[in-house]
């Protein structure tokens, strides 16, 4: 990916972060990145498709480290499900939490058949086959109860503070493995 482009992507994902999709404007994102209007419409036709390119990121951020965590727990014989809440708590309790970028988004863009709006939903669903994976019975119901633990653990998290949801999530998840 070119340089300026990635620059762009970094940029509107922290402003995105800090102030929400509506509430940054191009004009914030230009000012930030140093970039110029041209530069930003060669390579991005809207906002919107600058949203989508950085929610991509954030997925493959995601995606990575869940993976990660996984990898690391089956090579200690550890439950892969129970490393996912580990990476979760990791992140929650990170300077770099400001809630899900997904739900964050879902709720601007609320129209179900909105692109953004699809796009996290694709999201949230890779995250419940990923879990799919670890389960030895491969239940889509559980993975989906577990994802709800999850889920349930980023919004306490980030609506309450309650920084331990994570492990709270972790302990209840236990039953389903």
């Amino acid at each position: 990916m070119q340089p300026r482009k990635q620059h762009l992507i970094d940029t509107a994902l922290e402003l995105f972060n800090q102030h929400g999709y509506h509430a940054t404007g191009i004009d914030l994102i230009l000012a930030q990145s140093k970039v110029s209007k041209a530069t930003l419409y060669k390579h991005f036709r809207s906002k919107e498709e600058l949203i989508l390119a950085a929610l991509q990121q954030r997925h493959e951020q995601v995606f990575t480290a869940i993976q990660n965590k996984i990898e690391q727990a089956n090579e200690a014989e550890d439950s892969g499900i129970l490393a996912i809440f580990d990476n979760l708590d990791e992140w929650i309790n990170s300077e770099t939490f400001w809630g899900c970028n997904f739900i964050n988004v879902s709720g601007e863009y609320a129209d179900a058949c909105h692109p953004i709006n699809i796009f996290s939903a694709q999201h949230k669903q890779s995250i419940v086959e990923l879990i799919k994976t670890q389960l030895k019975d491969k239940n889509e119901d559980k993975a989906e109860q577990i994802a709800l633990l999850l889920e349930g653990a980023i919004v306490m998290a980030h609506t309450r503070g309650l920084k331990k949801s994570a492990l709270i999530a972790k302990e209840m998840a236990k039953h389903f493995i």
